[in-house]
């Protein structure tokens, strides 16, 4: 059966009583537990008229129920819509619109606003919160935990993510059973996962890293994880010791060199420290390695490519590159506008084929139509492959913004500040930021020159904007710089305010 819940259920272990996760109460989940628990949410969405292919949209804070509620959508056939719990409700209404889903699931204190939404007119709304509670939980702990997963194809959709370039809607990249199941059994052999690790989950699980790579691959591996609710310094210094793989996005390892007890000997038992969802700073990774005795593995993804390189697992994790191409995958560098391969070592968009690509954005053929070249996805991202194969990523082709391991689109962030009466003009960019790895900045053009009142910029924004994607900080200037045809140069103001918040990163 190609069924994602089946492929991963068959590495399960076959003690039932064997943990897959520690959890923030000092409470554990087994083995058996995660197949009883998965089957009871199954039964719930089937109870509910959720039916194979109707689309779930889950937006929740992190718990061990959201995970069991994924593996569930997977055995029950449906597919699994993850949305940030940041979106403001009025944010939401676009996600519905689009997906259609069947269900809606959400923390019980958004219920009433989600309800009333346009878009949610007819759709079942359930609760589900963090302490594994609400009406969606009461349901599941009434059904039966005996459920027949249903059998899936590979290209059958497993999941919707919701992604976006700088201008434009967001998208729904469409993952199919096959797409994660080809990375996660890729990543396990990579990454030399076995029974034995415990991986430490800070991560969110609403995206990729924390939600397919990081649970997927310990499924697949009948590893264990301790699953923390969100990244706090001290929770996993507390932690560590009894974990062997830390995943985490370069922001966590930041602030854990900021801590005096990250040290050498706290770490001496680990196996294993992965970065990604943002590039990672060379001398982050230096000061990682001298501080711990441990190189950082690099990776790089995508949300409609899921993992595409790794650094090696033996051998050089060189700072500031992404390693290979993993097995299975292809990766070239092309000329962005004629899709002309280049040769060795120069600069181009990279390009990637391979099973873990997505199947294309949902209702969208046109422009999944565009998004392809030669039956390689055109990522947007630039890159060079060095002479000994190494990929680095070199900048974006498009000015997303990625503050702390969140993708912010700085159109989006335009047209709210842009609707403020005193705002002329704006243009929001990304800066080097020592935490966050990149900041949101909106240079902004006040209609009344005397004006330059960030607070209430920033304020106007609260209920208009998830706290991610609002500046950090907001500049006044007479005027943008422009190009001939009234384009704002955006690569002007960040070489311009490039030391805003301290020297970059080299």
């Amino acid at each position: 059966m190609n069924n994602l819940y089946a492929r991963l259920a068959a590495q399960f272990p076959a003690e039932s009583d064997r943990i897959f996760a520690w959890l923030p109460d000092g409470a554990a989940l087994s083995y058996g537990a995660v197949e009883t628990s998965s089957a009871r949410y199954a039964n719930t969405l089937r109870a509910l008229g959720v039916g194979i292919g109707d689309r779930v949209a889950v937006q929740v804070e992190k718990s061990i129920e959201m995970l069991m509620l994924y593996l569930g959508c997977l055995r029950a056939g449906a597919v699994f819509l993850p949305l940030n719990p940041a979106y403001t409700a009025g944010e939401l209404d676009y996600f519905v619109g689009d997906a259609q889903p069947a269900l809606i699931v959400c923390d019980p204190g958004m219920a009433g606003a989600i309800s009333a939404l346009p878009a949610a007119a007819g759709i079942a709304v359930e609760t589900l919160d963090a302490d594994r509670g609400g009406t969606l939980a009461e349901l599941a702990n009434g059904a039966s935990q005996a459920f027949d997963t249903v059998t899936r194809d590979d290209g059958d959709l497993a999941a919707i993510l919701y992604t976006s370039g700088t201008t434009g809607r967001s998208k729904g990249a469409m993952l199919s059973h096959g797409n994660l199941a080809s990375n996660a059994f890729t990543l396990r052999e990579a990454w030399r996962f076995t029974a034995n690790d415990v991986l430490l989950h800070a991560l969110p699980i609403f995206h990729t890293h924390g939600l397919f790579v990081a649970t997927n691959v310990t499924l697949a591996s009948g590893a264990s994880m301790i699953f923390l609710p969100r990244f706090d310094a001290g929770a996993v210094i507390a932690a560590l010791p009894r974990a062997t793989v830390m995943m985490g996005v370069p922001t966590f390892y930041i602030r854990l060199l900021g801590e005096a007890g990250f040290d050498r000997e706290l770490v001496a038992h680990m196996r294993l420290f992965v970065s990604g969802s943002a590039p990672l700073a060379p001398d982050i990774h230096r000061a990682f390695a001298s501080r711990t005795g441990h190189a950082i593995l690099e990776r790089y993804g995508m949300t409609e490519t899921n993992m595409n390189t790794s650094n090696p697992y033996d051998g050089d994790r060189i700072p500031g590159t992404v390693g290979f191409p993993l097995p299975g995958v292809e990766i070239r560098i092309a000329e962005p506008a004629t899709g002309r391969v280049l040769p060795q070592g120069e600069v181009g968009v990279i390009e990637i084929r391979g099973p873990n690509v997505f199947k294309g954005y949902w209702r969208m053929p046109e422009k999944t139509e565009a998004e392809f070249r030669d039956d390689f996805f055109i990522s947007g991202d630039l890159g060079r492959i060095d002479d000994r194969g190494y990929v680095s990523i070199v900048g974006r082709e498009k000015d997303l913004i990625i503050a702390g391991g969140f993708n912010v689109y700085p159109a989006e962030v335009e047209d709210a500040i842009g609707e403020l009466e005193a705002v002329h003009e704006v243009a929001v960019i990304g800066l080097p930021h020592p935490d966050l790895g990149e900041a949101v900045v909106a240079v902004v053009v006040p209609h009344d020159p005397g004006f330059a009142d960030a607070a209430a910029i920033i304020a106007a924004l609260a209920d208009k904007l998830a706290r991610f994607k609002q500046p950090r900080q907001v500049l006044f200037v007479d005027g943008l710089p422009k190009n001939s045809m009234g384009k704002v140069q955006k690569a002007m103001l960040r070489r311009q305010h490039a030391r805003l918040f301290g020297a970059p990163h080299q």
